[in-house]
């Protein structure tokens, strides 16, 4: 049902992360935006909720099976608050990862100009050396962290999807008992 919407984000997040990869072309990072990432949250945000069936949100507001006192006291304020959070850290975990890659290539590519004021070409020379390796190196990783982090806020959005659309489990139970004690 939800299969259109999870592809778009994977492969909406993964061509960002990708062209982010390109030096001197595209080279922007699209992704450790926070706008960016708050519109895909937002996004899923209410494609959760707005397909949460009654279960789902009986499960939130009035949960069977509990005191009602801890239930408007502690429960449904923490639920009611985690409704909120499941966006905000899909949007904070893929800026986070996506800007921490792009920030540690720029570190490494500073130190050649670090050196260079510190202790002059020469050693700016044998410094870019190394931080044009680590950078590369860098830049692999960050291949993978693209495919990663698609694939994380998309199966996390699947979590939630899940979550709140899956059916009750109230059933009787006394039939699976008595076919588990005839075994």
């Amino acid at each position: 049902q939800f299969l259109r919407f999870l592809l778009t984000i994977f492969f909406f997040i993964l061509g960002l992360n990708l062209f982010g990869q390109v030096p001197f072309l595209g080279g922007s990072n699209v992704s450790g935006s926070l706008s960016v990432t708050l519109v895909l949250a937002v996004a899923a945000f209410l494609v959760v909720n707005i397909s949460g069936n009654a279960h789902y949100w009986g499960h939130i507001v009035w949960m069977p099976g509990v005191p009602a006192w801890l239930k408007i006291a502690i429960l449904t304020p923490v639920e009611i608050i985690g409704v909120f959070i499941k966006p905000i850290t899909l949007m904070l975990r893929l800026f986070a990862n996506i800007t921490a890659g792009h920030m540690v290539m720029i570190i490494f590519v500073s130190l050649i100009f670090i050196a260079r004021d510190a202790a002059g070409d020469g050693i700016a020379w044998l410094t870019s050396v190394g931080s044009i390796a680590l950078t590369m190196f860098m830049m692999a990783i960050e291949l993978l962290v693209a495919f990663i982090q698609a694939f994380v806020f998309t199966i996390l959005t699947a979590a939630y999807l899940n979550a709140s659309t899956e059916e009750s489990h109230d059933h009787d139970h006394s039939d699976s008992h008595e076919h588990a004690a005839a075994h």
